[in-house]
This record gives structure tokens, sequence and C-alpha cells, in this order.
């Protein structure tokens, strides 16, 4: 008994590391300084935009800002009702969604279920080449291109509209729904579908009736990711979207978005610390509330939603 216990710690203290490995200490510091640069990083951004907004809110309600019907605060006299700026925003994002939701998620069913490998290594690649271009260039695409055909086919739409800034966004954000939802529906099981087939299922009924709900968690984040990127796009809404804060739904107007406001205000021609230059941090504090509520509902959702498969 008593040789057995000794073995045993002889077996424990050799298990231990004869001398300290300051290396590992060096990396395991490293690493919790990037976790926290990454902390402190967020909490600056969050204290330089809410400090300001604070002092704007001193000086004008929260309940005339958020409840206002009319924007113009670089005028006289001055109005900050923010409500035109999001319903821009909303609108052109829900245009966006129209078109990125239904072709990206096709897109991403077709990759998983239907094309060969050759081509899905061809096709998924060329996809998301349109992630890479610039939003510059999409957005004078939008003026240049869309808005004109938009014209040729009828519609009374003028130069800037919210329907011509929403379909060029709808067409960059569909390599974001197509692939993270391919992702998804790829680590769905092999045997689910095999089961499928043997009962007789075709490759439709597969793809929307087990692998789409199997892989729905993956696919609402791969939506509220595309919801997150149009709310927060800001060149194709500067440039074709318009300026003009209308509280107006008909996407044949120009509108103004929170994003494009900001980008039009902050270029330097307001004198900084007036009320005007404090409009610039509430609207970035109301954005950034409403996608901070946004993402916490898809947290939930994409919990709710999920699948664990062993």
């Amino acid at each position: 008994m008593a040789t057995g216990e000794a073995t045993a710690a002889d077996q424990r203290i050799a298990l231990r590391a004869p001398r300290r490995r300051w290396g590992e200490d060096v990396i395991k510091g490293a690493l919790a300084l990037c976790a926290l640069l990454s902390v402190a990083t967020t909490i600056g951004i969050v204290a330089a935009l809410f400090l300001p907004a604070f002092e704007f809110f001193e000086e004008i309600s929260i309940v005339d800002f958020i409840t206002g019907t009319n924007w113009a605060p670089l005028f006289a006299p001055s109005s900050f009702g923010v409500l035109p700026l999001v319903a821009g925003t909303l609108l052109v994002t829900a245009i966006a969604c129209a078109v990125c939701m239904p072709f990206g998620l096709g897109a991403a069913i077709y990759l998983s279920e239907y094309a060969r490998a050759r081509t899905r290594k061809s096709v998924k690649p060329a996809l998301e080449v349109l992630a890479g271009i610039p939003t510059v260039v999409y957005g004078y695409f939008a003026l240049t291109f869309v808005g004109p055909r938009l014209q040729d086919l009828g519609l009374p739409v003028g130069v800037f509209s919210a329907l011509s800034a929403g379909l060029v966004m709808g067409v960059m954000l569909i390599p974001t729904v197509a692939s993270v939802s391919e992702d998804a529906m790829s680590a769905v099981p092999r045997d689910l579908r095999d089961g499928a087939y043997a009962l007789g299922s075709t490759r439709l009924q597969v793809a929307t009736r087990i692998v789409v709900p199997a892989a729905v968690s993956g696919i609402i984040a791969s939506y509220v990711l595309a919801i997150s990127r149009a709310v927060g796009e800001t060149m194709i809404v500067l440039i074709a979207a318009g300026g003009q804060p209308n509280l107006a739904w008909n996407p044949l107007e120009a509108v103004q978005t929170m994003t494009a406001f900001v980008a039009a205000t902050g270029q330097g021609d307001t004198p900084t610390g007036s009320i005007e230059y404090k409009t610039i941090f509430a609207v970035g504090a109301t954005l950034f509330v409403m996608t901070f509520v946004m993402n916490l509902l898809s947290i939930r959702l994409v919990r709710r939603f999920r699948e664990v498969y062993e």
C-alpha cells in the first residue's frame, strides 16, 4: 500500500513542470492584453459618442428629439426631430433586405444542395467578390445606372431616391447572406439528408424542409448581419438616396438616413462645440442604440432556434 502511494506521488511530481515557463506567461499576458484592448476600445467609443450626446440632450428635450417630425438642425429656426432620419434609414434597409434575403438564401441553397464541388469552388468566390467592391462604387452605380434605368421603366423617380439606393445596397449584401447561410447549411449532418432521400424526398423537399429548418439559426444570423450592415451603410445612401430628411415611406422619393447625415455634417463646416455639431453625436447614439437592441434580439433568436447535433 505504501509502495502504491509512493508511486502515485512520484507520478504527480513527474507531471509538474520542473521550472516556470516564462514564455507561456508572456503569451498569456499578450493574449490578455489583446482582450483588454478590445474592451477598452469599445468603452472609449461609447464614451466618445455618448458624452457629447448627453450635452446635446441637456439643451434639447429627448422627447422632442425622438418624437419630432421635422429635422432641420442647420437652419433657423432649428428643429431636432429625428423621426425623418429614422424613417429614411428603415425604408432603405427594408428595400435592401427585400433584395438580399431571398436572393442570398436562394444562392446559399444552390451552393449547398445543388452545385457540384467544382462549381461551388468557382461560384462562391465569384459571388464573394461583390463584398470586396468599395461601397462608393456601389453608390455611383446606383446614381448613374440604376436611377436612370428606373426612369426608363416609367417610374416617377428623380435623380436621388430610396429605391435605387436600397436596390443596390441589397445587391451588395447578397454575398453576406449567401456565404453565412451556406456555411450553416453545410454544417447540417449528412445523415439528415440521407434519411430524407431514403424516404423518397426530392432534392427540393430536402433543401426546404430538412436543411433550411436545421440551419435556421445560421440563416437568422446572416439576416441580422445584413440588416446591421444596411443600417450602418454610409456611402451608398450619401450618394444615391439624396439629402432630404422626409418623413415618408415612398421609396420613389429622396430620403436622408442617419449615417448620411453624420457623414454630410461632419465634414468640418459646423463649428465644434455648437448645438449643430452635437447633433452628430446624438444621431450616432440613436443609431448605436438601434443596432445594439437589434443585436440583443438576434442573439435571443439564434439561441432559441439553434440546433445541436451530436
